[in-house]
């Protein structure tokens, strides 16, 4: 909720306290009208009162406007609209009082505490250690890093997690690989797996660990010899990944491994199978354990031991899921490629079944990326070696471009990633577009020279300044919803917006006029604050904003 927003409901509250003798905080909204020329901010309080009040809207309307008069006094206007809405607008020396909150907020401005007392545990990109992270990967890491920054700017308490898939069979494939690879590194032969990874990153790999180690693994124990190489393989493939993801401004508070939950002084999936078997989630049939899931949801139930004693994918998962509450983290926030929707059903069903509330996890399901370059898809091949990885994209590309296309577009629907649109160094390209104003305030601003803030900023009175001063106004709100929501292309459509009119507003109004040093550091004051809001604003995507361009 913007300042202007909660300023507005706290006087509508008080005004309906003092007119109906009525608590109206569960029925009153704040909310900006779709339409410009109702006015800046707008109720519906009227109409939600008229079924307990048993009076038209309208007139209920009426007294609470005649008492607002009185004591919301930043308001330029109030008046009533059919069928009964409260309509403000702002007056002009009260949105100019929001460019000293800025000044004075500094790179915090934006910050609010719409999720204090909330702790959030966000496991995201959790790529299988095997390779190198491709632009599927790229998606996730930018969308959940930036809820992150969205969340923890909200006041949210947020654990950043990588999970770690190091003990299914990719990992075993994995170290098959790399012994091949070794054993061909001196003239030997071992077979190289069908399904195995083929990729030339798992080559250079094998090779460090022939010229660190020698021949001492040629003639080892199998079983030791996959065991060592599966070990080295995961943390050198781990990394690479950790490196990739401090270059693309993405980092993680946590890494938790998977084959943790296999460990004998954990135990965790034996006492995760042990609760749940005591609160008769489980059964046996045809030599395995099942979990009950139809009858909390899915479409068929689940096994979770299979007849050979192994484990399924399952059940290290629903025991992770389990320790991540039990590490006291209520609300999980999972980001899963869309391949994975029935899995949300199973985990969801899980968490029921063993009495944890229903909206204990979210999960956002990643949809898939086409790289086009020339109106052609980019084909990508992991297993091949041609994939396209996070880093060359940067490189190719950058960083800015790559983590603001990437979070444009909601994840739930399919992207094309325009390659050479991402290149381009024009405003067709919407992250030059707003890079582009930054470094247009920072000009200005160096040109100046000389800044005095001031008490009011009674001068600023045409349209473009008063619409300017209501989007920054309204930045900590529009903050707050894109972490509510978990959609940081909230943010990119409000700077979008923002700089739309902050480029219109510099061709429209002369900023900087030495005949009037007055007016011309008023309007400092609000190029400031704009610079302040939108570098603030593309940091929580991840983007820089230079000083030039």
């Amino acid at each position: 909720m913007s300042d202007f927003e909660h300023q507005i409901y706290e006087a509508v509250k008080n005004a309906v306290s003092s007119v109906y003798g009525i608590d109206a905080t569960d029925v009153l909204a704040v909310e900006t009208p779709r339409d410009p020329k109702m006015g800046d901010y707008s109720t519906s309080i009227a109409m939600r009162l008229a079924k307990q009040l048993h009076k038209k809207p309208s007139d209920i309307a009426e007294p609470i406007v005649e008492e607002l008069k009185k004591t919301f006094t930043q308001a330029k206007s109030i008046e009533i609209a059919n069928p009964g809405f409260i309509n403000f607008r702002i007056s002009e020396d009260s949105l100019s009082q929001v460019i000293n909150r800025i000044l004075e907020a500094g790179d915090s401005y934006g910050s609010n505490d719409s999720g204090k007392g909330t702790k959030v545990l966000v496991e995201w990109v959790s790529a299988n250690p095997t390779g190198d992270l491709h632009c599927g990967h790229a998606r996730n890491a930018a969308w959940g890093d930036s809820i992150c920054r969205l969340m923890e700017t909200s006041g949210y308490d947020v654990l950043r997690e990588y999970y770690i898939n190091d003990a299914g069979n990719q990992v075993n494939m994995l170290g098959e690989s790399l012994i091949a690879r070794y054993f061909e590194y001196f003239g030997k032969e071992y077979p190289l797996p069908e399904d195995g990874y083929h990729a030339e990153d798992v080559k250079k790999i094998a090779e460090e660990i022939a010229v660190q180690d020698g021949e001492r693994w040629l003639d080892a124990d199998p079983s030791e010899r996959l065991a060592y190489f599966r070990k080295e393989g995961v943390n050198r493939e781990l990394a690479k990944i950790e490196k990739d993801l401090e270059m693309y401004r993405v980092s993680m508070d946590s890494w938790m491994h998977e084959t943790f939950f296999y460990e004998d002084d954990s135990r965790r999936i034996r006492d995760c199978l042990s609760r749940m078997e005591s609160m008769g989630l489980t059964y046996e049939k045809d030599g395995a354990l099942w979990f009950k899931s139809t009858d909390y949801g899915d479409d068929k139930d689940r096994v979770l031991r299979k007849s050979d004693g192994s484990l399924s994918y399952l059940t290290p998962d629903i025991a992770n899921h389990v320790y991540k509450v039990e590490r006291g983290y209520p609300n999980l926030i999972d980001l899963w490629g869309a391949d994975h929707h029935s899995y949300v059903i199973r985990m969801n069903a899980a968490l029921k079944a063993l009495g944890y509330p229903a909206d204990t996890l979210h999960v956002d399901l990643i949809q898939m990326v086409r790289l086009v370059e020339n109106g052609e898809e980019v084909k990508m091949s992991k297993r091949t070696g041609n994939a396209i990885t996070i880093r060359e994209l940067c490189e190719d590309v950058g960083v800015d471009a790559a983590r603001w296309f990437f979070v444009s577009k909601d994840v739930a629907t399919h992207m094309d990633f325009d390659m050479y649109l991402a290149r381009q160094k024009d405003n067709n390209n919407p992250v030059y577009y707003c890079q582009y104003a930054y470094s247009r305030i920072h000009s200005i601003l160096e040109k100046a020279q000389t800044f005095e803030k001031k008490d009011t900023y009674d001068r600023l009175s045409e349209e473009k300044e008063l619409l300017l001063l209501k989007m920054l106004g309204d930045f900590p709100n529009h903050v707050a919803e894109a972490a509510r929501t978990r959609k940081p292309n909230k943010i990119t459509d409000y700077v979008l917006s923002l700089v739309k009119v902050y480029h219109s507003y510099y061709n429209s109004c002369r900023v900087i006029n030495n005949d009037d040093p007055d007016l011309t550091n008023q309007r400092l004051g609000l190029v400031k604050a704009t610079g302040i809001t939108l570098k603030n604003a593309l940091g929580l995507l991840g983007v820089s904003a230079p000083d030039s361009m």
